[in-house]
């Protein structure tokens, strides 16, 4: 999967933004993550090599705005160029995480309809509370492809009332760095066991850095995380 980072920086908006890693490896660098700029790569989609080719080549999975929220307040004034960008480009697929589904309406292209096929969201809900919140919405929006991201799962989590055929995936991860809330492997198979009744896919992304399983707490380094959680071999293909 390629990235696109069209602007970077972000402000905390609920407790799954403690610890994040864009602050982290910012500070790491001096920078400030809370100030929101347009990045160099803002064009990216559109680029082009020597040769002709897309940079972003065709066929692409783009993760999208991974070091901010697409939905941020100060990307107010970029993100109608960003979504001319996306709409050129349907030869690539967009798959936008998103803690701001409460402004996915602002500035939303007039063409946009029930969503662009090539444009995938992950709605982010990492404790119940946040659940009760955006997933409502996330409900509601139009939108071609709707995925639940649970990163980092914060503790355990409730999400029967929204999962069905509107919902393509569940995405389920700990937290990383140093100081890592623990991530349970009971509430990761308890997310499981309600996408299969659901007949919803499920994706275990991730164990964190502090995992917990049968009671015994490991320290998983984070070139580790994404083999471990592999590993485990819970991921669920979606019931058609």
């Amino acid at each position: 999967m390629a990235g696109w980072n069209p602007w970077h920086g972000c402000r905390r908006v609920s407790p799954g933004c403690l610890n994040c890693y864009v602050y982290r490896i910012d500070a790491l660098h001096g920078k400030d993550a809370s100030l929101v700029t347009r990045t160099r790569d803002f064009d990216l989609p559109l680029r082009r090599k020597r040769n002709g080719e897309w940079r972003l080549a065709a066929g692409e999975r783009v993760y999208t705005c991974f070091s901010s929220d697409f939905f941020l307040e100060e990307a107010d004034v970029w993100r109608e160029e960003a979504w001319a960008m996306i709409r050129a480009r349907t030869d690539a697929c967009f798959f936008i995480p998103t803690k701001r589904i409460a402004r996915f309406n602002v500035g939303l292209p007039q063409d946009w309809g029930a969503g662009y096929p090539h444009v995938s969201l992950y709605c982010t809900c990492e404790d119940d509370e946040r659940a009760r919140a955006r997933l409502p919405l996330f409900l509601d929006a139009p939108l071609h492809e709707r995925l639940i991201l649970c990163e980092p799962l914060l503790g355990p989590l409730d999400l029967s009332p929204w999962l069905g055929s509107a919902v393509a995936m569940v995405v389920v991860g700990g937290e990383s760095g140093n100081n890592a809330r623990p991530c349970h492997y009971e509430w990761v198979l308890d997310i499981r066991r309600q996408c299969a009744a659901a007949g919803v896919a499920f994706a275990f992304k991730q164990t964190g850095a502090h995992f917990v399983k049968d009671g015994r707490l490991y320290r998983i380094p984070r070139a580790l995380q994404h083999a471990q959680a592999a590993k485990a071999h819970i991921d669920l293909p979606a019931r058609h």
